[in-house]
């Protein structure tokens, strides 16, 4: 049996502890990030005008390091919720499409807004100005959030 050289067995394992030094020193000093840290202010939602659905709106703030991603959203009870967004198709017209995913960015604020990202709500409750209803954010880091959302009319703030 042929023996390595001392050299051959220890520029590896001394680059190996080197590294791992040097990754343990950028993590102590706060270099790797941290988790995405959400807080969810209380939100508002649409008093609706018909039948068909209303929406609801938060601002989702992440203070950590890292990106989460807002993966759904459950409603009052016996009420469908999901992330829409409004779309463009041109000639100044609108529709609304199904969000999917949408990225919460580190260090910065997802704002739903009418013109933009929103729960849709279907069918709607009906509600008085005021009134306040409980929804669930889903994450794919962080755990759920539990937040309630104040009816207001629509153009109200």
């Amino acid at each position: 049996m042929k023996r390595l050289p001392l050299s051959a067995v220890a520029v590896p394992l001394v680059t190996c502890l080197v590294t791992l030094n040097v990754l343990a020193l950028w993590t102590a000093t706060g270099n790797a990030g941290t988790p995405a840290k959400l807080s969810v202010p209380e939100g508002r939602v649409l008093i609706a005008g018909g039948s068909e659905a209303t929406a609801a709106f938060f601002t989702i703030r992440n203070t950590g390091g890292a990106d989460d991603v807002l993966t759904g959203v459950t409603g009052p009870a016996g009420h469908r919720a999901m992330l829409s967004r409004t779309v463009d198709i041109g000639n100044n017209a609108r529709r609304m499409a199904m969000a999917g995913t949408v990225t919460v960015p580190a260090g910065a604020a997802l704002r739903m807004t009418p013109t933009g990202l929103d729960v849709m709500v279907s069918p709607p409750p009906r509600l008085a100005p005021g009134d306040r209803l409980t929804f669930t954010l889903h994450f794919r880091h962080s755990p759920p959030q539990t937040v309630r959302a104040r009816a207001v009319r629509p153009g109200d703030g």
